[in-house]
């Protein structure tokens, strides 16, 4: 805990901040943890509309809090801060900053938002146990009087009832990092390695038809807000793939690799690369087991250095693959 000053802080008024008080229905411990652990502050961060792919928490002073947030029409918004001070289940108070998708520091105006908006804002969060409940206040200094601040209080707003969704969805108290159950798991083995898993409610000879059928490819592959076109699918060891993704604003992002290994219905092996960072060659690993009439996938993707691993995580990948495999198995079902 850093060490206290005689300094007289501004009120908001005077600084420029918002000031929310809210009462949850849940524990203070319970409270703490969805603004601590990364999983449970992914599900409300944001704004209504707003969804939070990436988002990084080094709990300890001096540690770095990195997020990004995506908007309904895809635009991706990170920021930034460091925490000053951290009192367990008590108080949080952090730096906040807009910044570039590396974590760096970058005036409001990168977003089209307004000069006025200062690189370093300070954030504190307190927590009062209130007979099984939880008062939280939040204080958001350093925003200029205004529609800057006036749109910070409605977006903080916002997000503050999607935690209160989101805190009346799980069991209070509950003490683990996750609170639902994924239909996925996502480990990482090795320092150049990513795993995911999951089971299918159809045949595997099935499952690897859609994987390998190009006029099913765009029925599921990649999240619901983009749409894939199959540019080349030559499925044989040795062939080429290449599929671009549109999102709603017109912006295509292209994908390509090269089959290594088709062994039907069992294993696809291929490399994977996005167009927009060439050079960075990701090979993935596809099995496909039959238990029963459903069929468990495994795909493990592994990459050249610990950097280009860290790299695709911190873009959402997660997500994304989260979401391309919910569409996958919609499709399956429909079959």
């Amino acid at each position: 805990m850093p060490t206290k000053t005689t300094t007289k802080r501004k009120g908001p008024a005077e600084k420029g901040g918002v000031v929310i008080t809210r009462s949850f229905d849940a524990p203070r411990e319970r409270v703490w943890r969805a603004w601590t652990d990364p999983e449970q502050l992914r599900r409300w961060w944001g704004p209504n509309g707003f969804t939070t792919p990436v988002c990084t928490i080094d709990l300890r002073v001096g540690g770095v809090f990195l997020y990004c947030m995506r908007s309904p029409e895809g635009k991706d918004y990170w920021a930034t801060g460091v925490y000053r001070e951290i009192v367990p289940v008590t108080r949080l108070v952090y730096t906040d900053s807009f910044a570039d998708a590396k974590g760096r520091v970058v005036p409001a105006t990168y977003y089209g938002m307004s000069s006025e908006i200062p690189l370093e804002m300070l954030v504190t969060v307190t927590f009062e146990k209130q007979d099984g409940r939880t008062k939280m206040t939040l204080r958001h200094d350093g925003l200029p009087a205004g529609a800057d601040r006036e749109g910070a209080q409605v977006g903080w707003s916002e997000m503050f009832d999607k935690l209160e969704e989101s805190l009346n969805e799980s069991p209070k108290g509950k003490a683990t990092g996750t609170d639902t159950k994924k239909a996925y798991s996502l480990t990482l083995p090795t320092d150049r390695e990513i795993v995911m898993e999951r089971t299918f409610g159809a045949p595997r000879a099935r499952v690897f038809e859609v994987y390998t059928d190009p006029k099913l490819i765009p029925l599921w592959w990649g999240p619901r807000r983009y749409t894939t076109t199959v540019d080349k699918m030559d499925v044989r060891a040795g062939g080429v793939w290449r599929y671009i993704s549109r999102g709603a604003d017109g912006t295509e992002y292209a994908f390509n690799g090269v089959y290594r290994e088709i062994r039907r219905p069992e294993r696809l092996v291929s490399t994977f690369e996005f167009e927009g960072l060439p050079g960075h060659i990701v090979v993935d690993t596809a099995t496909f087991e039959e238990r029963g009439g459903k069929t468990k996938v495994t795909v493990t993707s592994r990459f050249e250095s610990v950097e280009d691993r860290d790299g695709m995580l911190k873009t959402g990948m997660e997500e994304g693959a989260a979401e391309t495999w919910d569409r996958l198995a919609e499709l399956l079902r429909k079959a």
